[in-house]
């Protein structure tokens, strides 16, 4: 059995640059070599049709360590605008989802959690409200948002900002497979 008894820090990854999702799969790839057990919560990541985008690389080289799992929670699409009531649904579903998961598993990553709070899918309180919650030797790694979240930021032992100097995007390139996803 593996000692989890380090364990227990929360983890943000956050900026407006690419890599936070990245980040903490990146987390949990080491985290799986060592023997811990992972959970991946998506929040806003669900149901496109495409098997690429919806299962992208990372996803799918993780799935072969029987300590990482997952789950996915969204429309299809990016919310853009005035969030619709299914998009709230999904989100409000996935926070549940998330609450239960709660000490089954050494490291849980909640990945757009902070989105959704950027996006008024959620609120600020109901991840710390997570936080509060949270097992003592659980590990809990929030991803997402543009926009700092200072009471979050300030419960959080590690926050990282990962920030954009210059993205292909912004010269028309698309996301490439195996590199964007």
């Amino acid at each position: 059995m593996t000692d989890t008894s380090h364990l227990g820090q929360i983890q943000v990854f956050w900026g407006n640059g690419k890599g936070k999702t990245t980040s903490a799969l990146g987390t949990a790839l080491r985290a799986c070599g060592n023997n811990y057990s992972v959970h991946l919560v998506q929040f806003m990541k669900n149901g496109t049709g495409d098997y690429e985008i919806d299962y992208p690389g990372e996803i799918r080289a993780l799935e072969k360590f029987s300590s990482f799992s997952f789950k996915r929670f969204g429309t299809g699409s990016w919310v853009i605008g005035k969030p619709s009531q299914e998009n709230i649904k999904k989100v409000k579903e996935a926070y549940d989802y998330l609450l239960s998961c709660l000490g089954k598993y050494d490291i849980i990553i909640a990945d757009e959690i902070l989105y959704a709070v950027q996006l008024s899918l959620l609120q600020e309180q109901d991840v710390i409200n997570l936080i509060n919650q949270k097992p003592k030797t659980q590990e809990l790694i929030l991803t997402g948002s543009h926009i700092p979240f200072p009471a979050i930021f300030e419960r959080a032992d590690l926050v990282t900002e990962i920030k954009k100097i210059k993205h292909p995007y912004d010269s028309g390139v698309l996301a490439r497979k195996g590199l964007e996803y």
